[in-house]
């Protein structure tokens, strides 16, 4: 799936309801799942970190919708390497 194509899923999903919540109220709500993300690394359990990096991608494109922000395009900084020293890896010392 490409980022766009995500981005539209999520929107036709929650942008409704997000969108109501508002910013503010979708951002903590966002910080609750980089928690779980966070518990989820701690504990190694394969499948609970697939399904909280989901979550955690799915509530950050919804943020970004709602910002107007296409993420597709926002990735382009990284198309060319670092964005400070241009390479690939990083040689920022």
């Amino acid at each position: 799936m490409e980022i766009r194509g995500f981005q539209q899923l999520i929107e036709r999903i929650y942008f409704e309801r997000d969108n109501a919540r508002g910013l503010d109220g979708t951002f903590r709500w966002f910080v609750e799942e980089v928690g779980e993300l966070a518990r989820a690394m701690r504990s190694g359990d394969r499948e609970q970190l697939r399904e909280e990096f989901a979550d955690c991608l799915a509530w950050l494109s919804t943020m970004a919708s709602i910002c107007g922000v296409d993420l597709e395009r926002a990735a382009e900084k990284y198309a060319n390497g670092c964005p400070k020293c241009g390479k690939t890896p990083c040689g920022c010392g």
